[in-house]
C-alpha cells in the first residue's frame, strides 16, 4: 500500500508568504493606479463629448487624419482617432486611450502600475508553485488553493491581453481591487493546510478539469468586468447624447475608458472564445464522476449549477447571434452568466452540501 506524503512544511510556509507579499505588491499597485486616475484627470481629454454633442450628433464624421503639431522645435504627432461604431448604429464614438492617458505624470503611475501588478503576479505564481510542491501534487485540491490560483490566473490573463498590445489599461485598477478581495478572502476565510487529497480526489482529471474551470473562471471575470464598464461607459455616452452635462469627475474617467461600442464587443469576444473551454470542462468533469462515483451525472448542486451556468452563457451567445442582442441588454445576461459561475463557486460550496462538498474550505 502506497504511503501518502506528508506535507513539506517549509515549502507550505514558503508559498504563504510568497501570497503574502504578491498581496502586498498588489497594494502598491492599487495605489499607483490610483495616483494614475488622479494625475491623468488633469489632462483635458473630451473627444466623447465633442463627438456626441447635440450640434455635431447629426455631423458625418470626417475621416481620421494624422496631424503634425510644433511644440518649440520638436514636432509632436497626434495619433490618429480611434473610432467605433455604436451597437445600435447611432453612434460613432471615439475610443479613450484607455486609462489615465493624457499626461505625462498620469501615464508613468500607470506603467509603475503596471510593472508592480507585474510583479506580484510572479510572486504569486511562485506562492502556487509552492504550495504544489510541498504536497507534490496540483496546487487546487481546495477552495483556498483554487482562490490563489484563479486570482494568478485573471492576473496573467490581463498582462497577455497587454503584452498583445490590447487596450486594456483601464481594467487595471478594478482587477487589483478584486484580486486583492479574493485573496483576502482567501487567506483568512478559506485558508486550509497543506495537506494530502482525499481519495476522490487522487485522478489526472483534477488537473485536466479544475484547471480549465480555473481558466474559464478568470476570463469569464475579464469578459464580466468589460460588461460592468461597457454599463457606466453606456450611461455617459446616452447623457451626452440627451444634451446632458456630466459632472468633471465622471468626464474625468469615462473618457479613459473605450468606447461603449468597444467595450461591448470586448466582452462579447471574450466569453464568446472561452465558453468551448466551459463545455469542455463540464464534459470533463461527467467523466471524472463516472470514474469517481459510478455515473456520470447526478443533480448533485455543483453538477446542476456548472450546467445553470453553461445554459446562462449559451443564451447570452445565441441572443447576439440570432436575436441580435447587444449593448445594454446583452450586458446584463453576460453579468447574471457570471453570477451564476460566482454562485457555484463560493454559493454552492460554502452553503450547499453534495458530493463535491470533499474539498473543504
Amino acid at each position: 500500500m502506497q504511503l501518502a506524503v506528508a506535507a513539506n512544511e517549509s515549502l507550505a510556509q514558503l508559498s504563504n508568504n510568497l501570497i503574502y507579499a504578491s498581496m502586498a505588491v498588489y497594494t502598491l499597485a492599487f495605489f499607483a493606479h490610483i495616483a494614475e486616475w488622479v494625475f491623468g484627470s488633469r489632462s483635458k481629454v473630451a473627444r466623447t463629448a465633442a463627438a456626441l454633442t447635440p450640434a455635431k450628433a447629426g455631423a458625418k464624421a470626417a475621416a481620421p487624419a494624422v496631424q503634425v503639431r510644433s511644440k518649440g522645435s520638436t514636432a509632436v504627432l497626434d495619433k490618429p482617432q480611434v473610432v467605433t461604431r455604436g451597437a445600435a448604429g447611432s453612434r460613432d464614438v471615439p475610443d479613450g486611450p484607455g486609462a489615465a492617458g493624457g499626461t505625462v505624470q498620469g501615464d508613468l503611475y500607470g506603467r509603475i502600475a503596471v510593472s508592480l501588478t507585474t510583479l506580484g503576479f510572479l510572486l504569486a505564481v511562485g506562492g502556487v508553485v509552492a504550495r504544489a510542491m510541498s504536497v507534490e501534487r496540483a496546487p487546487w485540491g481546495n477552495m483556498y488553493e483554487f482562490s490563489i490560483t484563479f486570482s494568478t490566473v485573471a492576473v496573467g490573463t490581463y498582462l497577455l491581453l497587454l503584452a498583445l498590445k490590447k487596450n486594456v489599461r483601464w481594467l487595471g485598477l478594478f482587477l487589483v481591487t478584486t484580486v486583492l478581495l479574493d485573496l483576502g478572502i482567501a487567506t483568512t476565510v478559506l485558508y486550509t493546510e497543506s495537506d494530502q487529497l482525499v481519495p476522490a480526489l487522487k485522478s489526472y482529471w483534477l488537473v485536466i478539469h479544475v484547471s480549465t474551470a480555473i481558466i474559464c473562471g478568470a476570463v469569464f471575470y475579464i469578459g464580466a468586468a468589460g460588461a460592468v464598464m461597457y454599463l457606466f461607459r453606456d450611461s455617459y455616452e446616452a447623457k451626452l447624447v440627451r444634451g446632458g452635462k456630466p459632472g468633471k469627475f465622471a468626464t474625468s474617467v469615462m473618457e479613459r475608458f473605450p468606447s461603449a461600442a468597444s467595450l461591448d464587443k470586448f466582452s462579447y469576444r471574450i466569453n464568446a472564445a472561452v465558453f468551448p473551454l466551459w463545455t469542455f470542462t463540464i464534459i470533463a468533469g461527467a467523466i471524472w464522476a463516472g470514474d469517481a462515483w459510478g455515473r456520470y451525472w447526478g443533480w448533485d448542486p455543483k453538477e446542476v449549477w456548472s450546467f445553470v451556468t453553461w445554459v446562462a452563457y449559451a443564451a447570452y451567445l445565441h441572443a447576439r447571434a440570432t436575436a441580435g442582442w447587444k449593448g445594454r441588454k446583452a450586458a446584463y445576461l453576460a453579468l447574471f452568466a457570471f453570477a451564476c459561475w460566482i454562485w457555484n463557486y463560493y454559493g454552492v460550496n460554502i452553503l450547499l452540501s453534495g458530493k463535491h462538498s470533499y474539498a473543504g474550505v
